[in-house]
């Protein structure tokens, strides 16, 4: 009798090493499964507002990498506008005399370089993020829009710092406030709409071609000189002028001066520039979201 107890007793045992707790069992079917889409891909926005703190995160990490053991720190936010238009003040204001719309040119310049050096550093950050986070995208899920979003971000952060130098040149060129301003924030919404488009965009292909590395600056220099920022639009030919016009930074531009300058909107430049950042927003976002599959493969 004892013989038979001992031996149930070592047969339990023996079933419970084999068949761990129910607690510890595998769940038949996985509880979220990640599978690439064939044909739509949605944008999926909730998931972008469910990871904003990650956004918040990365945007302050951006500012605090981009400053760290520099001695100006955000100093430098201010000094490359400034020193540009110095520099184009001498030499396309007082040596070529561009002419500025009646704006004292240095005011003038400044007024299209601020918003012209928030987007330009924003599409170059943003085209090269997700090729500088790779450590992120291979090991994390998140949505990857977000490191794209927090490059310009982060821009956002500079383009402030450098208005206030805006600021004081109006006061010291004695600028009234107007109506006008009331269109500055919509304005900035604008472009930072538009660099983001274009840096999604860029971001994709980067991950896939890195010759946009190196053609991403050169497309950005040529598009400055095609931008009406050391020049007035009203210089271009009548009959030429709807070639400036096409340029989404254009009607953003001019209509910066307007706001500042208390001057007539172009509505129908500026109509043009919000509707093609729109459209270039749409079509950034959806190619961004058909490549991001392959993102882990190519990074």
């Amino acid at each position: 009798m004892e013989t038979m107890s001992k031996k149930n007793s070592n047969e339990m045992t023996a079933e419970t090493h084999r068949s761990p707790p129910a607690a510890y069992l595998l769940p038949e079917k996985p509880i979220v499964t990640l599978e690439a889409s064939e044909s739509w891909v949605a944008l999926n926005i909730c998931d972008l507002w469910a990871y904003r703190e990650l956004l918040y995160f990365l945007v302050w990490r951006d500012i605090k990498v981009r400053y760290r053991q520099t001695v100006l720190g955000a100093g430098w936010a201010i000094l490359q506008p400034l020193v540009a238009m110095l520099v184009f003040t001498y030499f396309f204001g007082k040596l070529a005399r561009i002419p500025s719309d009646g704006i004292p040119y240095p005011i003038f310049v400044y007024a299209g370089l601020l918003p012209w050096t928030f987007c330009s550093n924003a599409i170059l950050n943003a085209g090269n993020s997700l090729v500088g986070s790779s450590n992120l995208i291979t090991k994390v899920y998140f949505p990857r829009l977000i490191i794209p979003s927090a490059a310009v971000g982060s821009g956002l952060i500079d383009f402030a710092i450098a208005f206030g130098l805006l600021i004081g040149l109006l006061v010291f060129y004695d600028f009234v406030v107007t109506w006008n301003l009331l269109m500055l924030p919509a304005l900035v919404l604008v472009t930072a709409l538009l660099a983001l488009g274009v840096g999604m965009w860029m971001a994709a292909l980067n991950v896939r071609f890195r010759d946009m590395r190196y053609a991403l600056p050169f497309l950005i220099q040529v598009w400055f000189f095609t931008t009406p920022i050391i020049y007035p639009s009203s210089m271009m030919p009548e009959n030429q002028r709807w070639l400036i016009v096409l340029n989404p930074l254009t009607g953003i531009i001019e209509g910066y001066r307007a706001s500042l300058f208390d001057q007539v909107f172009d509505w129908s430049a500026l109509a043009l520039s919000v509707a093609f950042t729109l459209a270039l927003l749409v079509y950034a976002a959806y190619t961004f979201r058909r490549l991001e599959r392959s993102f882990a493969e190519f990074i």
